[in-house]
């Protein structure tokens, strides 16, 4: 959407006479990507004190009206400070990073409940249903180089079901940085970090930070795109090329990145229409920091064999996949490629050629450990052997599906054909299966 004919910071009413119907166009071009997918946005809370907050809200309003599924994580580092200015108290650490001690706690407690009823109020006037809840469970930081951290916390686990039975209700979660120990009692959490720990057990596609900087400061100045691999050196070697206020959120898109968040957007809350001019357009008014989505894939092992062999046992009970033993899948190894996560295969795909017909490739055998799907694997296993067969010459590739064409037509694009495309010997193998799968076909561009 453009920012460059509307007034700075108008007031939310006035957002919806802004869009036009070019900007619904470039909108909706996006929609079949995102629709019923999980962004997690942290809001700091300097940004739900600024001018430009009802606004945002009409943004967020516009990303679920599109089916979005939204998480809102909050900080409040801005209404701490604000409020024990006011009461004339002195904190032990504003952030949630450092020592919180029972005073400090007090008052994050306060300024996070106004926040939350900030947001509740704010989404209310969308006609957004929302609720403020306890979903996150923590335990004391302890003690740190010897000095005790008090009443800081560290996330222990994130009630998923709580905030799933939320979100399939069409209720907006709001995630205050308070978590509560085995005790019940409250402890003080991070929200950048919260918001990464969030995304990892709800599968979030995105996680959006929103500050008052407008992407990731990095040798002075924005950087519009970065890698995992790039923003890990940066910070493990050279933190200091980091702007103060960019390094938490560094910090914990590498977290949110590492635990399979494909996304991490950080954007200044305080742009008119920031927020979807971010997710709907390719240049972005931020930065955005994304793995090498292909990183974790690599041609299979001997080694491998019986993890192939297991991972996809439950999937040939079901008949998804042709039966194939320990003895077949070792004399196939090099069709084989592995999708691995901390040195376990979680993933796998096959690539054949056919020798008389090199420019023919099949993909086949494609199966993803449930935990881990509508992660966007299958598809990447796909998508790398294309890459792959097209490398090698290949200019058609083929897939035989009979649970899961729709996966290979609506994701990934491939067509219904005939058998009759087959060679003639996998011909006569697939009238022999008696499996009747659906034959499908992607041409490469030229």
């Amino acid at each position: 959407m453009s920012t460059t004919n509307g007034p700075a910071n108008p007031p939310a009413a006035a957002n919806a006479t802004t869009i036009k119907p070019t900007d619904l166009r470039g909108i909706l071009k996006y929609v079949p990507r995102f629709q019923g997918q999980i962004f997690v946005i942290a809001i700091d809370g300097s940004i739900v004190a600024d001018d430009n907050f009802s606004n945002l809200l009409v943004d967020i309003a516009v990303l679920r009206s599109l089916a979005i599924k939204v998480v809102l994580v909050h900080g409040v580092s801005h209404q701490l400070k604000e409020l024990a200015e006011l009461r004339n108290v002195t904190i032990t650490n504003s952030d949630g990073t450092g020592v919180t001690d029972a005073a400090t706690l007090d008052i994050a407690i306060r300024a996070s409940a106004r926040v939350a009823h900030l947001l509740i109020e704010g989404l209310t006037q969308n006609a957004l249903k929302c609720a403020s809840t306890n979903a996150v469970r923590a335990l004391p930081t302890g003690i740190i180089r010897g000095v005790d951290q008090q009443f800081t916390g560290k996330v222990e686990r994130i009630d998923k079901d709580f905030l799933m039975e939320l979100i399939d209700r069409q209720v907006v979660p709001i995630v205050s940085p308070i978590g509560f120990g085995p005790d019940g009692k409250s402890l003080r959490v991070n929200s950048d970090l919260l918001a990464a720990e969030l995304a990892e057990a709800l599968h979030a596609t995105k996680v959006i930070y929103l500050a008052t900087a407008l992407g990731l400061v990095i040798d002075g100045k924005v950087r519009q795109e970065v890698t995992l691999d790039v923003l890990q050196k940066i910070v493990q070697d050279e933190e200091a090329r980091i702007a103060p206020e960019s390094l938490s959120k560094a910090v914990h898109a590498i977290k949110a990145i590492e635990t399979g968040t494909p996304r991490v957007h950080v954007l200044d809350g305080r742009v008119f229409d920031g927020l979807l001019n971010e997710i709907f357009s390719n240049e972005g008014v931020g930065s955005l920091v994304y793995s090498n989505d292909y990183a974790q894939i690599r041609k299979a092992k001997k080694s491998d064999v019986r993890m192939i062999y297991n991972l996809t046992r439950a999937a040939v009970r079901r008949e998804e996949l042709i039966f194939r033993s320990q003895q077949a899948i070792e004399k196939n190894i090099d069709q084989f490629f592995v999708f691995e996560i901390d040195e376990n295969i979680i993933a796998c795909v096959t690539l054949y050629f056919y020798p008389d017909k090199p420019q023919l490739a099949e993909v086949g055998s494609l199966y993803v450990m449930p935990f881990y799907h509508n992660r966007g694997i299958g598809k990447k296993m796909v998508e790398y052997a294309m890459i792959v067969a097209q490398e090698r010459g290949a200019t058609t590739i083929l897939a035989l599906s009979t649970q899961s064409f729709g996966f290979f037509t609506n994701v990934c694009g491939f067509e219904e054909t005939t058998k009759e495309i087959l060679p003639e010997a996998r011909l006569k193998l697939y009238d022999e299966s008696g499996r009747n799968a659906k034959v499908l076909v992607k041409h490469f561009a030229k």
